[in-house]
């Protein structure tokens, strides 16, 4: 075997405890939800079919065809998520700032639903995982949510440690687990192989047709099984679209659907399976062995999920969604193994609330679905918005296929909605709250820039100003500004009060580009003004984190030198200062100047060496 088809086979099998760890162990709990619970329908041949019907068909248009084969394509220098997704969709639509504004929104939106998903895929996961104590002896179901908070609350506690020792772990396990659901499923279809017919659309549709209502009841859980298909469009910067579709055409795919009509084959069988079709699967003297196994996978699919909340964040951070948070890195050699302490204690204090409110997977199955439902229905509505407008005609053919897939989720999206009062209001009013951040933040930011550049030192250009008379110090520094063609405030701030420039100077802009990584030989523009001051603008993704000390060694090569340990770092601090009256969302004013004043230090986040920053405070009316 070549290098190279050695290389991609250890990214196959790697994208497995990574991308799938979520629709993988979705078998848990996504059959079993059809006849099982408050909106379960009757278990009879005809629903069974129908459902299974259902499930194959689901994960064949949503995740097959729209995530694998196409959103895989939609790529943003190799990387995926809705925030990529968001990045292609506003360069389509740059033009237009109606639509620019309406694109900006969605995508804040499914962004805040992901947090959503963040929160209840750890709980369902592993609550549904540990359930399987209570199909080996009833006596034991009271224990059921006191291990899993044990898991879940360790589970946060060591994220601080990284996840890389631990992931090694995530691809062995994974590939085990895949091979379970096969084998599992592949010898109760033997028994019954029959339930093969539900591969025909024709049970799917005539059930829809005859019984609509239990249809509709049923797509609310059918819909679980897809739960974690935006993870192989988010997760796909770590092994290329490549490894990710081999992995789901050769392994995946495959033993998700053995293992669903195994199930439905159990069913047929012996209806009173329907209580936890999945571990009744399993011989009982390898029920114990299975739970642990489930439990592993459940713990992997959680850690992907959070792994995947530090991600969204940090990227929403870089496009003005959010303020500067403290970001940690747990692994001196891979960029994206982050650590964000205030998202983990978030995240850790809404698992935990929610597993004892629901207290069992059962009850979370009904908040679960309208968060993953929301966020695929946006995706495939923002394609459908610019589409239309590409450049490249060929996109105009995938206009059949999004409205097909928007229609889909929107029976999903509907069906899961229909479960509001029973959970579904838990990750809609999260969303709602983020949103509220994100936008406060967003627009709070927008308000302060425009402000800012309405004062007159904001017009003063950094190549006209006059420094002839201005007292020369031996020395270098830095002054920090949002407009790189503009002097900065701490400049013009320190000009005033102490009438001195260093021989040495540079106005640095870091801007936040809409690609999630910039190469070395993209970040730096330099210039050097008459006046002897030197313009950088630095270049960074928005998944990258900045590293001034790094940057300058690029900017070295440029012929110009600073020694960060003798370098003066400024920059200017905002007030916010009342203007106007509160009025009706006076409160949002407060929100944003809270969050302004829990920004991290630019020294923290721009690894500066904290003795050598001057920070300048200036107020600002709003």
């Amino acid at each position: 075997m070549s290098t190279s088809n050695s290389s991609r086979s250890a990214l196959t099998i790697a994208a497995l405890g990574v991308v799938y760890g979520d629709i993988g162990t979705s078998p848990l709990y996504a059959f079993r939800a059809v006849f099982d619970g408050a909106f379960a329908i009757p278990v009879n041949e005809e629903n069974i079919l129908a459902a299974l019907s259902m499930i194959f068909w689901s994960i064949m248009i949503i995740v097959a065809v729209k995530y694998v084969v196409v959103m895989l394509r939609f790529d943003h220098r190799g990387e995926g998520g809705v925030l990529a997704l968001l990045s292609f969709a506003l360069g389509v639509v740059r033009n237009r700032p109606r639509l620019k504004w309406l694109i900006t929104v969605m995508g804040a939106f499914a962004a805040s639903l992901f947090y959503g998903d963040a929160v209840i895929t750890p709980a369902i996961s592993v609550l549904s995982a540990v359930e399987g104590i209570g199909v080996a002896s009833h006596a034991l179901d009271h224990y059921t949510v006191p291990i899993a908070l044990v898991i879940l609350v360790g589970l946060f506690l060591v994220q601080r440690r990284g996840t890389g020792r631990v992931g090694v772990l995530f691809a062995p396990v994974m590939v085990l687990w895949f091979a379970a659901l096969a084998a599992m499923g592949a010898v109760s279809i033997t028994q019954t192989p029959g339930v093969l017919a539900a591969l025909s659309p024709l049970h799917a549709l005539s059930f829809i047709i005859w019984h609509p209502g239990w249809a509709f009841a049923a797509a609310g859980a059918v819909f679980l099984c897809v739960t974690g298909a935006e993870a192989l469009y988010a997760d796909m910067g770590h092994f290329g679209a490549g490894p990710v579709r081999t992995a789901w055409f050769t392994i995946v795919f495959p033993a998700l659907i053995v293992n669903y009509m195994g199930q439905g084959a159990l069913l047929l069988r012996h209806p009173e399976a329907a209580r936890n079709p999945f571990y009744l699967l399993a011989p009982e003297s390898l029920l114990l062995p299975l739970i642990v196994l489930a439990t592993c996978a459940t713990i992997i699919a959680s850690q992907a999920t959070i792994s995947g909340a530090f991600s969204v964040t940090q990227q929403a951070s870089r496009l003005d969604f959010l303020p500067r948070l403290r970001v940690l890195h747990t692994s001196d050699t891979a960029r994206g193994q982050i650590y964000i302490p205030l998202v983990n204690w978030i995240l850790m204090v809404g698992v935990v609330v929610l597993v004892l409110s629901f207290r069992s997977s059962e009850g979370l199955a009904a908040a679960y679905g309208i968060a993953v439902a929301g966020d695929l229905l946006i995706s495939s509505m923002i394609m459908l918005i610019v589409l239309p407008l590409a450049r490249q005609h060929v996109l105009r053919w995938l206009l059949p296929l999004f409205m097909v897939t928007a229609t889909v989720e929107a029976l999903y999206f509907a069906a899961n909605a229909s479960k509001f009062l029973s959970g579904g209001w838990f990750p809609i009013a999260l969303a709602i709250a983020v949103f509220t951040v994100l936008s406060t933040w967003r627009r709070g930011t927008e308000i302060l820039r425009a402000r800012k550049m309405a004062s007159p030192a904001a017009r003063v250009e950094s190549g006209a100003i006059d420094l002839s008379g201005i007292t020369r110090v031996p020395g270098s520094a830095i002054f920090f500004g949002a407009n790189p063609k503009r002097c900065p405030s701490a400049f013009l701030h320190n000009l005033k009060h102490n009438r001195v420039v260093h021989e040495l100077t540079a106005f640095v802009t870091v801007s936040f580009d809409d690609q999630p990584v910039v190469a070395d030989d993209e970040r730096v523009e330099l210039s050097k003004n008459a006046n002897g001051i030197v313009e950088i603008i630095l270049h960074y993704g928005f998944r990258e984190e900045p590293d001034l000390v790094q940057a300058l060694r690029l900017v070295a090569r440029r012929g110009v030198h600073f020694e960060p340990e003798e370098t003066s770092f400024f920059a200017s601090k905002p007030t916010i200062v009342s203007v106007s009256r509160r009025g009706l969302f006076g409160w949002r004013r407060s929100l944003f100047g809270w969050m302004l004043r829990s920004n991290t230090s630019l020294a923290r986040y721009l690894g500066l060496p904290p003795n050598r920053v001057v920070e300048l405070g200036a107020q600002i009316g709003i």
